[in-house]
């Protein structure tokens, strides 16, 4: 792309019936920063399914461009931008997990809010995410987080968030390795006995 891209320009460019004006918008989305973020989360949500694939493509390069070493100020723009956005219970859940994903990407253990997190974990639609993107992140929070939501979880969940626990190194007492247990009756009896 010759010129410049604002965000106007974007969500123009990304609206465009061409297929290749919305690839090429959407590729040199990550320079358009962190002020794009929410008229791209509007535009996944109301747009034809190639204009919403591309604004998701388009979030992602900048949380790709933001995250390369030197953009302290831009990453944490995007961050703060993402966390607004997820937080807003009004976004479809597909577009929520994406940016739990994104955020995996970007986000620092000391931006973690460990209640925030560990809510979510209870939160049948979005657990299965936040609990791998917070196994991912390192640092104390996500793994307070993780054990705060292991406390406040179902007793279903407790074995799946236990096992990130695990991953990361964490004991976790009373609450059973689903590995470990068998998955069907079998006759077949142990040897030696």
């Amino acid at each position: 792309m010759d010129e410049e891209l604002t965000v106007d320009t974007l969500i123009a460019k990304l609206k465009d019936k061409d297929d290749k004006v919305r690839a090429a918008a959407w590729q040199a989305a990550g320079k358009v920063g962190a002020p794009a973020m929410k008229p791209l989360a509007a535009l996944a949500q109301d747009g034809a399914l190639e204009v919403s694939r591309s604004a998701v493509r388009a979030m992602w390069a900048i949380v790709r461009y933001v995250g390369r070493p030197g953009a302290e100020a831009e990453r944490k723009a995007t961050v703060d931008a993402l966390l607004g956005l997820f937080r807003d219970a009004q976004q479809p859940i597909q577009l929520r997990r994406d940016m739990v994903w994104m955020l995996s990407e970007i986000i620092q253990d000391g931006e973690i809010q460990v209640d925030g997190a560990a809510q979510f974990l209870s939160d049948a639609e979005l657990r299965e995410d936040v609990r791998a993107a917070l196994q991912r992140v390192p640092g104390g929070n996500s793994i307070a987080a993780l054990k705060a939501g292991l406390e406040a979880a179902p007793e279903d969940y407790k074995p799946a968030i236990a096992a990130s626990l695990r991953a990361r190194g964490i004991e976790v007492p009373g609450v059973p390795d689903l590995k470990l247990k068998p998955t069907k009756q079998t006759s077949v009896k142990p040897v030696g006995r």
